[in-house]
């Protein structure tokens, strides 16, 4: 069974850093794409970032500031977060895609239960 265990989250004030990580668990092969999502209080899901092979994709609100990336050897995908603004404040959610490339919610095969992170001004 596959499952996404989200960690890092917490509070940071505004202009600092934090790293989120993503450890995936039951997946026998390193073949997948990376992907995080967030959901502000009151707001929809947005997609962050994604990551497969050599290939990185940001939402435009997150780049330049955020940096996706994955260790195979740990089985992690990481979210490097700096320069972080109270509108980034959501609970931060990893995502996974089989066999594709994609960043769409609706082609996730898998979710983690998500990390929240609280920006304060």
């Amino acid at each position: 069974q596959v499952q996404l265990a989200e960690s890092g989250g917490g509070l940071v004030q505004a202009g600092g850093s934090l790293r989120v990580s993503c450890i995936v668990s039951g997946h026998t092969s390193n073949d997948y794409t990376g992907a995080w999502f967030r959901q502000a209080p009151g707001k929809n899901q947005e997609f962050a970032a994604a990551i497969t092979g050599d290939s990185t994709y940001y939402a435009d609100s997150v780049k330049g500031r955020f940096t996706i990336s994955r260790d195979v050897a740990k089985n992690t995908v990481y979210l490097q977060m700096n320069n972080l603004k109270p509108e980034d404040t959501a609970v931060y959610y990893c995502a996974l895609a089989t066999g594709s490339w994609s960043f769409d919610p609706d082609d996730m095969d898998y979710w983690g239960k998500g990390t929240l992170v609280t920006v304060s001004r």
